[in-house]
């Protein structure tokens, strides 16, 4: 398959109720452990690529590394890759048109981008964020790819009280909506797991649907009734594998 073919592959595994389930990487090495595990698509998770080269999540991994890690891991995989870039690396919808130019360049047919202000607080206006993804779609039309870009919401993110997350969902649609007239391809919701909450997002949304799964989210097949579209795990591979070699590092320091 040529890079199109696997940007148009990817578009089609996101089916509502039959989501797509991307178990985040994070090197060449984990997602050759993922695909051979089964996987149909491939996703990176922020916090764990930086994480796995020594930054903290929020853009401190410089786009450099990013850009040959996205390199490393289509240069070794046939498999449609997403990558997360954030907030683009850049406010200006140019700059982020041009920064995501670099991933296609090497290999990946996706993205998942944010609308919050990295490193600052608050989310970026509805009108920028929207600017900002017209400016990528418009960049990857002109070379001729189906490009996908996941438009994620930190609403929920940024709101830790789970009870507040039922008056922000209008303000979500609304986002969902704006995002989609610009050119987006799926709505990305982190943080949130409230089934009812999950449903009518995915009831008013005419993209689909991404849920990230975390600790007192509904099972897959759960949110597969809901109408998700797709699932993914974000940081939560990198760390549950972290804390395996960990504890077999310590069994192995205590003994000798």
């Amino acid at each position: 398959m040529n890079q199109n073919e696997k940007a148009e592959l990817f578009g089609t595994l996101h089916r509502k109720g039959a989501p797509v389930i991307l178990y985040n990487i994070w090197d060449a090495g984990t997602a050759r452990a993922v695909t051979e595990a089964g996987a149909r698509a491939l996703a990176t998770g922020s916090w764990s690529v930086a994480a796995a080269n020594g930054y903290g999540d929020g853009q401190k991994l410089p786009m450099e590394v990013l850009i040959e890690t996205a390199r490393s891991i289509t240069a070794a995989n046939e498999l449609p890759l997403s990558v997360d870039f954030e907030g683009g690396y850049s406010t200006e919808p140019a700059g982020a048109a041009a920064n995501v130019a670099k991933l296609i360049e090497v290999g990946a047919v996706g993205i998942n981008f944010e609308d919050q202000r990295v490193g600052e607080t608050g989310l970026h206006p509805v009108e920028a964020q929207a600017a900002r993804i017209r400016a990528i779609r418009e960049m990857a039309r002109a070379r001729g790819i189906d490009f996908f870009i996941n438009a994620r919401t930190d609403l929920f993110l940024q709101e830790g009280d789970g009870s507040r997350h039922a008056g922000l969902v209008d303000e979500a649609i609304e986002r969902g909506r704006a995002y989609a007239a610009a050119g987006a391809s799926g709505f990305f919701v982190p943080g949130l797991i409230e089934p009812a909450l999950i449903e009518r997002i995915c009831a008013a949304s005419a993209l689909p649907v991404n849920i990230m799964m975390k600790a007192g989210a509904p099972e897959p097949a759960e949110l597969a009734r809901l109408g998700v579209s797709r699932i993914s795990y974000g940081p939560g591979p990198y760390r549950a594998m972290m804390e395996k070699l960990k504890e077999a590092a310590a069994a192995i320091y205590s003994a000798n």
